[in-house]
């Protein structure tokens, strides 16, 4: 693996962030200490990340494919104009109980709607058009999602896109013969390359974001 944020670098970028709020700290905290895989946590750094982009587009619809612990959909709602909506899908009902009650804490509560569900079915069965979309699920989906989404957002919309860097394995040649999840990743940075219809830059924020605006 190949470390693409320098710890120290990270840990000062952290630092001189807008602060968590108590409720994303309580996420997080409580993430870390009860949930398995609690990597998969968006975090700080990404987390302002996220809402600074979602202030910065102001999107009236926004569609999140994997929520986890909701700290990601958290950081995207805090962008959310009055009126405005954000649509979350996750396939493990065991966290649900968690993630409905930080939701509930949100000032954005009556914005979010959560949905639990193999995304490639509840996707399909959505309406309307979204000016933003979030995906961070099963890797070897992604082609799926972004397929199935395309449609759904606007010329000048935009699709975010995590963990495409993958620790750095993406630019590993042996690891990119070898894994699975690594292939699909690659294959994945490679269609978007070469997709005419949009533009798109790799952040080396964490673990990879993929920003992807539709011309």
């Amino acid at each position: 693996m190949i470390d693409i944020t320098n710890p120290v670098i990270e840990e000062y970028i952290t630092a001189h962030c807008s602060v968590e709020s108590d409720l994303l700290k309580k996420v997080n905290r409580e993430t870390y200490a009860n949930v398995l895989m609690p990597r998969m946590l968006s975090g700080h750094y990404q987390g302002r990340v996220l809402s600074m982009l979602s202030f910065m587009i102001r999107p009236k619809r926004i569609l999140e494919i994997g929520t986890f612990t909701g700290y990601s959909g958290l950081c995207l709602a805090e962008g959310l104009p009055e009126g405005a909506e954000l649509i979350t899908i996750d396939i493990n009902e065991e966290l649900e109980d968690r993630v409905r009650g930080y939701f509930t804490l949100s000032n954005k509560s009556r914005s979010i709607s959560y949905l639990i569900g193999d995304a490639t079915k509840v996707v399909s069965s959505l309406e309307g058009m979204f000016d933003m979309v979030f995906i961070d699920a099963d890797k070897h989906n992604y082609l799926t999602y972004y397929d199935l989404v395309f449609d759904m957002v606007p010329s000048g919309g935009f699709i975010l896109v995590d963990n495409t860097l993958w620790n750095g394995k993406v630019a590993i040649p042996e690891v990119l013969a070898k894994d699975k999840d690594t292939k699909n990743l690659h294959a994945f940075n490679t269609f978007i390359a070469n997709d005419t219809r949009v533009e798109n830059v790799i952040l080396p924020v964490r673990d990879g974001i993929t920003l992807i605006r539709k011309k």
